[in-house]
């Protein structure tokens, strides 16, 4: 008895290290195959399709702080010319909660012309964005704006689509859910990286979107 507990014990921590082995891996895999295409914002030159500003939380009808540092660095890159369109993406399908109209009306009051922004409210995922960029709105060189934890895995979604993408960070800021969500983060490069694989049409509804693992 003692050696079959003995041999469970053994299988089963191979089994978690092989787990923990492969999280890692894929973690510095998504990292390095962004490398080069995540530039400092007087970096990015100018020619893209569109800005895309990846969703985040709001509160009512005013973007939170993460989102808010997403959109003044998108709205700053569309007055230097970069591209003469901004690309909202987000949820935006609840009568309720609507990233989408916040990030649009804000964009508005600090001065981009409605003409000029653009809108997908079934992005409900990082994936789900990344994938209707490409396939639904059938664009192909953009340049992605969002947080500095998440800007590696939209890159490489991006580029396993085949789009011409270059990410720019956020404003610079620090949040006090940041331990969570570079935690988060890292579990979420493993979901993504299956999903690049097999390109699913939608991973709403999926486990990983239950939990808030977008």
């Amino acid at each position: 008895m003692k050696k079959i507990i003995g041999l469970i014990i053994k299988t089963a921590a191979l089994i978690i290290a092989a787990v923990i082995i492969w999280a890692v891996a894929v973690n510095f895999t998504v990292i390095g195959f962004s490398y080069g295409k995540i530039v400092e914002a007087e970096e990015a030159g100018s020619g893209y399709d569109c800005i895309l500003v990846l969703g985040c939380s709001v509160r009512g009808n005013r973007p939170g702080v993460m989102l808010k540092d997403r959109l003044d660095r998108a709205i700053g890159l569309y007055f230097s010319g970069v591209s003469d369109t901004l690309f909202m993406s987000g949820d935006g399908i609840s009568d309720y909660y609507d990233e989408v109209s916040v990030m649009k009306n804000y964009a508005v009051e600090n001065g981009v012309p409605e003409k000029d922004i653009a809108f997908d409210e079934e992005g409900l995922s990082t994936y789900e964005s990344i994938y209707r960029v490409r396939n639904v709105f059938k664009l192909n060189k953009v340049l992605i704006v969002t947080s500095d934890y998440h800007l590696y895995r939209a890159v490489f979604l991006a580029k396993s689509f085949g789009l011409d993408a270059v990410g720019v960070k956020a404003m610079p800021n620090e949040y006090d859910s940041q331990l969570y969500d570079s935690a988060r983060e890292f579990f979420a490069r493993n979901k993504d990286f299956i999903f690049a694989l097999f390109k699913p049409d939608s991973v709403s509804d999926t486990f990983f979107d239950k939990i808030g693992m977008t």
